[in-house]
């Protein structure tokens, strides 16, 4: 009897458990954040279903405890890949059951906020990026228009929101009059596993490597400069690890320039894996030019990926960036995205070993701060309401 009614009990806490549906337009595999924040609210009670999408080339999906929806489109890019992914998740939406809607990004921000005023439920928006500014729309007036204009319709009517980093909250105080919670993308707490040697991975042991790691290594990046700036860079290799829209181009410039003995292309990986290569780095690389709003105020994730794993970073004077890489003293920036002068300041550090080595003394005492563990507080706090 006793067992029957613990039963009894364990099962209504199952069915009281308050249903979250998370949705985004990524590809589920590679989206560290979204499995991070659905990984803390599973912890907190949730029951979580996750809706993205599955590419053609899309690695399998790791084992996660809550369900998980990918939906293969027809189109994977352009104005028809948006009206598609958006009209598809408005139905998924429509025949969910759901006690709270969280959207990732403006581009999942409006059949969420259609569907919450239908049904009546809560709605949390985490905007990753200050998405109207991205290049692919800053060239095209026209579809930015129409983002803009969704984001202007739907904005001043939502009550949490939540976004990267400090600069782009304030913009969006500044545009709409809300500012919203900051939560960084840090990656968890490294934990001391063993370390695979270079000779496992199939990396040169007796050359300085430097990293270019993520997931969008795209134009306007910095990684076109790099690869020339190689030219000009002694005893070192380039390792660019990822995948992204300037790939190719990459690949052609190393051709062209016989670079192949000075840049390795790995592709996309899960993220221990990548890790891995992370830790035998000697130096991280976060590149992204001043050419828009959005990278201007960006925060890579990979540079807080390079402090956990202990390297120092080299990175574009960018404000917030350049605010980690001063406050905690684990690195420096480049004076511009000329490649010459690039490889000058690689080659100075590289040539100053006492450097390296306080600076990735630094990286362990930042660690310590920068990561998931301390950073979700403010995931848990928000959604604790919605318990």
């Amino acid at each position: 009897m006793l067992f029957l009614m613990r039963g009894i009990r364990n099962e209504k806490k199952i069915k009281l458990r308050k249903k979250v549906v998370v949705s985004v337009i990524n590809d589920l595999v590679s989206d560290q954040r979204v499995k991070k924040v659905c990984a803390t609210l599973n912890l907190m009670g949730f029951q979580i279903t996750l809706i993205g999408r599955q590419l053609r080339k899309s690695p399998e999906m790791d084992t996660r405890p809550y369900r998980v929806i990918r939906m293969r489109l027809l189109f994977e890019k352009g104005f028809l890949f948006y009206a598609e992914y958006n009209l598809r998740l408005f139905w998924k939406l429509m025949f969910l059951n759901a006690d709270l809607l969280v959207s990732n990004d403006l581009d999942t921000l409006l059949p969420n906020y259609l569907i919450a005023k239908l049904k009546r439920k809560p709605l949390v928006y985490d905007s990753h990026e200050y998405f109207t500014e991205v290049p692919e729309l800053v060239n095209r007036p026209t579809v930015q228009k129409i983002w803009k204009r969704i984001e202007r319709t739907i904005f001043p009517k939502l009550t949490d929101v939540i976004t990267v980093n400090d600069s782009i909250a304030g913009l969006f105080e500044q545009d709409y009059g809300l500012r919203p919670v900051v939560v960084r993308n840090v990656p968890h707490l490294m934990k001391k596993t063993e370390k695979k040697t270079r000779k496992e991975l199939g990396l040169p042991e007796d050359k300085h490597l430097l990293i270019l790691q993520g997931a969008g290594i795209n134009i306007q990046r910095g990684a076109e400069e790099m690869v020339e700036a190689m030219q000009y860079i002694d005893h070192s290799i380039l390792l660019i690890a990822g995948q992204g829209d300037v790939i190719p181009l990459l690949k052609k410039m190393v051709s062209e320039r016989s670079l192949e003995n000075k840049v390795i292309f790995r592709p996309r990986m899960p993220y221990q894996e990548l890790m891995q290569l992370t830790k035998n780095a000697d130096l991280g690389l976060t590149l992204d030019k001043d050419t828009n709003l959005n990278y201007r105020y960006s925060l890579p994730n990979k540079i807080f990926d390079y402090i956990q794993a202990g390297i120092p970073v080299i990175a574009s004077p960018l404000p917030e960036i350049a605010h980690i890489i001063n406050t905690y003293q684990v690195g420096t920036t480049i004076t511009d995205h000329n490649p010459v002068n690039m490889a000058k300041t690689i080659n100075e550090v590289l040539a100053d070993q006492q450097l390296i080595d306080k600076w990735k003394n630094n990286c362990s005492f930042a660690s310590l701060n920068l990561n998931w563990e301390i950073e979700e507080k403010v995931i848990i706090d928000l959604y604790s309401k919605y318990v």
